[in-house]
């Protein structure tokens, strides 16, 4: 069963908040600012949040600008990831994934069945790793960002996290783009 190492030091995580909107501002953003209070609380750092339009190059570009940035080791992004014609952000996510790591939407899938039922089903939250990056994807509802946060990343986020974590394995993100 998972529990926390308190005999560990706690590592704070730098996490970039992407909030992906075409109607959305800072003042009205719930969703983003659900992230923002829950990452600060649990003792990370945010060091950038932004919001983009429902279009997926643009998206792309922020995802990769973030990647590039040697200050952000984890982007959530939040919006976009339903079944509508504008929803483009899993699209946009995976055109920068070196690595999508399967199981998040899974388990975020079955957090959410026991909230929302079978609505559960029109999401497409993904999670996925490039450039040394860990990259997330979520709905665009509080509730759900509530979710993802509270049952999923501020588990895998915790270095003390056990039996493992993704903090744990950060320094091998990128090994292979390092010389041998």
């Amino acid at each position: 069963m998972s529990r926390i190492d308190e005999t560990k030091d706690f590592i704070p995580v730098r996490i970039a908040v992407l909030t992906v909107s075409d109607t959305r501002q800072l003042a009205d953003d719930k969703s983003g600012q659900t992230l923002v209070d829950r990452i600060v609380a649990d003792g990370h750092i945010v060091v950038d949040r932004k919001i983009v339009p429902d279009e997926r190059t643009v998206i792309a570009d922020q995802l990769r600008a973030w990647i590039a940035d040697e200050t952000v080791d984890v982007v959530i992004s939040t919006g976009g990831t339903g079944l509508t014609g504008r929803d483009v952000t899993v699209e946009a996510h995976r055109d920068v994934y070196e690595k999508e790591i399967d199981a998040f939407g899974t388990v975020f899938t079955i957090i959410s069945m026991q909230k929302i039922g079978t609505s559960a089903i029109q999401s497409r939250a993904t999670g996925g790793v490039a450039g040394g990056t860990y990259l997330f994807a979520l709905p665009g509802s509080p509730g759900a960002c509530r979710d993802a946060w509270d049952e999923i990343l501020s588990k895998q986020l915790n270095f003390r996290h056990q039996p493992c974590n993704f903090v744990e394995i950060m320094p091998r993100l990128d090994e292979h783009l390092r010389r041998k």
